[in-house]
């Protein structure tokens, strides 16, 4: 390996760069700091001036350097993901608009029970919808409200804030930004519903009729004025009241679950 001076932010630069080139996920401050030797390692001041070094070298280059939720990484610009996308063969996944208003309002009004998510957009969330945004990763599990049947109350994840180049819940659209691009969002995702239920209709990862009818039945403009009243408790931070009384009411029995999911799915399409 070559003689490293992190006082050097070109030479250190370089380095930083390889190893975010190869990193499979962004890097935070502490865990490039732990790559090198215990009684050399640079300073959070170092590492920060040899980052910045770095965006400035690679400004001119097809990819940019990212801060995100879980740290830092290299990706490709914008501009040129449309070639990048090429490489792979399958279709990008399509998301519904009952999916998208109910990760919004997960994200808006974390943490919230699925019976929440309910209340707000007047039809049942369809069991499938949950199952994905876990299964994802987008989603976790934080605690269980302390009422009758303990639900469980769901928040957003560092791996959601990755996905969408987000460093923490701050940066989440004001709702009055979105409310001047209602209009075509409404159309978009009136286009993304037709598309997937003609194109996947019996694609396991796509929309059932269910999540389909439902989308029908709720505007994204309705959605953006509850969002309204949300952001000002927007909570950025959880702790895990399970974790304090473990064994104690956290969890429904399975079939009573399946019984009102099935129950809700039922009111929801008469």
């Amino acid at each position: 390996m070559i003689d490293l001076d992190f006082d050097n932010p070109q030479q250190f630069a370089n380095v930083l760069e390889a190893v975010l080139l190869a990193a499979a996920k962004p890097l935070s401050l502490e865990r490039i700091s732990e790559l090198f030797d215990q009684l050399e390692r640079p300073s959070v001041r170092q590492i920060k001036a040899a980052l910045e070094q770095l965006s400035i070298d690679i400004k001119q280059r097809s990819y940019q350097l990212q801060e995100v939720a879980s740290g830092f990484r290299l990706q490709v610009r914008p501009e040129y993901s449309g070639w990048v996308a090429r490489l792979w063969e399958e279709r990008p996944q399509r998301y519904s608009r009952a999916m998208l208003e109910t990760l919004a309002l997960i994200a808006y009004r974390q943490p919230i029970t699925r019976g929440e998510i309910e209340d707000v957009r007047g039809v049942a969330v369809n069991t499938h919808i949950i199952k994905t945004l876990l299964e994802r990763e987008w989603i976790r599990v934080v605690g269980y409200k302390d009422v009758p049947g303990k639900p469980a109350m769901l928040a957003t994840t560092k791996t959601f804030l990755d996905y969408f180049n987000l460093r923490g819940l701050n940066e989440l659209p004001n709702p009055n930004e979105l409310q001047q691009l209602s209009t075509v969002i409404d159309e978009l995702a009136d286009e993304l519903v037709a598309a997937t239920a003609v194109e996947a209709p019996v694609d396991a990862s796509s929309v059932t009729t269910d999540t389909l009818n439902n989308a029908s039945q709720v505007s994204f403009s309705s959605l953006l004025k509850e969002l309204e009243s949300m952001e000002d408790g927007l909570v950025t931070e959880f702790s895990d009241p399970a974790q304090q009384d473990q064994g104690v009411n956290t969890a429904i029995d399975a079939s009573d679950t399946d019984a009102d999911n099935t129950k809700n799915i039922k009111k929801s399409e008469n």
